[in-house]
C-alpha cells in the first residue's frame, strides 16, 4: 500500500507500528516524504485485536481484517503501538534548498560547513563530497563513500548533514545537489581557484 499520498493530503492520520520500544514522542514532528508529521498520541495496544474498526480509513486500509494482517503475527520483545499523527506541512528543508546563499547567509553557510570539517575525524569533507554529489548524481551512497574509503553509514550520517543545511536532496537513489548546494559549491570552487 502507498500512503505517502494520504499523509500528504491528511487523510491518514493513524498508524500501527511493532517496535521494542517507543520510537516517536507526543508533540514532536518527524520528516517524512509526505511532509512533517507531528504526532498527537501514542499508545500501547495488547495485540492486533485492540485495533478497532474506525482506525480503518483512517490508516489507509481496505479493511480491518487487512490492517491486522499488514502488521503479522508478533515478534519477540517488540510491543503493538498506535500512533494519531496530522500533517503540519512541507519540510522547512524543502524551501531552503531553493534558497541561494548570498552575504551573511553565505558566510553563516562557510562557517558551518569549516565546523563540519573541523570536528571530522578524517579531515575535511564537506567540498569533496558536495563535489561528489554534483559530478555523480543519483549513484548510491555506498558507491560514493566507498570512493572516500569509509564506511556507508557513518557516510550517510554526514550526507543528512549537509541536507540539513539544504545543500543536498535524497532521490530514490543517492543523491544530487539542490540550487543552494550548486551555489555554495561554485562559490567553494572559486575561492580555492
Amino acid at each position: 500500500m502507498d500512503a505517502w499520498p494520504g499523509l500528504k493530503d491528511g487523510s491518514i492520520t493513524v498508524t500501527f507500528r511493532r517496535w521494542k520500544r517507543r520510537q516517536v514522542i507526543v508533540g514532536n514532528q518527524y520528516r517524512s516524504p509526505s511532509g512533517m508529521l507531528e504526532v498527537l498520541s501514542i499508545a500501547e495496544l495488547a495485540d492486533v485485536s485492540a485495533i478497532e474498526e474506525k482506525d480503518v480509513d483512517r490508516s489507509g486500509a481496505a479493511s480491518l481484517a487487512e490492517l491486522r494482517d499488514r502488521l503479522g503475527p508478533p515478534t519477540d520483545g517488540t510491543t503493538l503501538f498506535r500512533i494519531e499523527f496530522r500533517n503540519v506541512g512541507s519540510d522547512p528543508r524543502d524551501e531552503l534548498r531553493e534558497q541561494i546563499p548570498v552575504g551573511d547567509d553565505l558566510a553563516d553557510l562557510l562557517v558551518k560547513m569549516s565546523r563540519l570539517d573541523a570536528r571530522s575525524n578524517f579531515g575535511p569533507w564537506t567540498h569533496a563530497t558536495l563535489a561528489a554529489i554534483r559530478d555523480q548524481p543519483a549513484v548510491r551512497a555506498p558507491d560514493l563513500a566507498e570512493q572516500f574509503g569509509r564506511e556507508t553509514k557513518p557516510f550517510k550520517l554526514d550526507v543528512r548533514k549537509l541536507k540539513a543545511q539544504g545543500l543536498t536532496e535524497s532521490l530514490k537513489v543517492g543523491y544530487q545537489l539542490s540550487p543552494r548546494g550548486r551555489a555554495l559549491l561554485a562559490s567553494l570552487d572559486e575561492s580555492e581557484a
